[in-house]
């Protein structure tokens, strides 16, 4: 069964527009989760907001935002203030523009999100704006009220539907010049490329989605079962094998070994 949408709005180019829904991209509905218990009870421990001066708790209608000005001292904003902020884009995908695809980098891509449309009668104009960006190899760029703040978003074509991806602030990116110094401007040897293009050609496979499974998440479920059935049973995992990086090696000779190593493998 699909899941529900949790948006609906209205995807709109220039004078054409259609209804569409929205729903994450991704899900941690299967991750292992824990609850925070008091070790000597068994009971659940609870967390509340306290204030900080007089140890009191603070009722949820009393808690608002504070922007630090000075030393405990805060410009004080509510639900209201931040909600009359950007109301334009809390409904409508309206795309202001296009660039190529492949201009993006992926370091600006935040969550994914899958948009469809929300009717049949829609869904001509929605296929028609999904159809002519990936001919075009473009993707949208429009803005959205999401998660309480306005984010710039892209819009790119996947399949029968569109992914949108909420894209990073500019002042979330770090300067990559500030990290990636001049140390490896100098082109490698050619022999060296060649084999190393050579052990990258005996180890590329096809994607598959198995390649990203979490092995700590099966450990835990594992470790989980044990305790159901004998709750003081301490379960033993393997200890990961530490890399030998002590040692200076010779590139063109630990290529030639791993070379090697692919074809016993085959």
């Amino acid at each position: 069964m699909a899941p529900r949408s949790y948006w609906k709005g209205y995807l709109k180019l220039s004078l054409v527009t259609c209804p569409v829904a929205m729903m994450p991209a991704t899900t941690e509905a299967e991750k292992v989760r824990f609850h925070t218990l008091n070790a000597k009870t068994g009971n659940r421990v609870l967390s509340r907001y306290v204030d900080a001066i007089s140890g009191k708790p603070v009722a949820e209608d009393d808690e608002v935002r504070g922007y630090p000005r000075g030393e405990d001292d805060y410009v004080m904003l509510d639900d209201k203030d931040i909600e009359a902020v950007a109301l334009e884009s809390t409904r409508t995908i309206d795309i202001d523009m296009f660039v190529p695809a492949d201009s993006i980098g992926w370091v600006w891509y935040d969550q994914p999100h899958y948009l469809t449309p929300a009717d049949k009668i829609g869904a001509e104009a929605f296929a028609v704006i999904r159809d002519a960006m990936a001919r075009t190899k473009t993707v949208g760029i429009s803005r959205l009220v999401m998660y309480r703040r306005e984010r710039a978003v892209m819009l790119q074509p996947r399949g029968k539907g569109i992914t949108l991806w909420t894209l990073r602030y500019g002042d979330e990116m770090r300067n990559e010049a500030d990290y990636f110094d001049d140390s490896t401007d100098d082109k490698p040897p050619s022999r060296l490329m060649t084999l190393m293009r050579k052990l990258i050609d005996e180890r590329t496979v096809p994607w598959d989605p198995s390649m990203v499974d979490d092995p700590v998440q099966a450990r835990l479920l594992d470790i989980i079962a044990a305790r159901k059935k004998s709750p003081k049973r301490r379960v033993r995992t393997k200890a990961p094998e530490k890399a030998d990086t002590d040692n200076v090696i010779d590139i063109m000779d630990a290529l030639r070994k791993s070379i090697g190593a692919e074809k016993k493998k085959k």
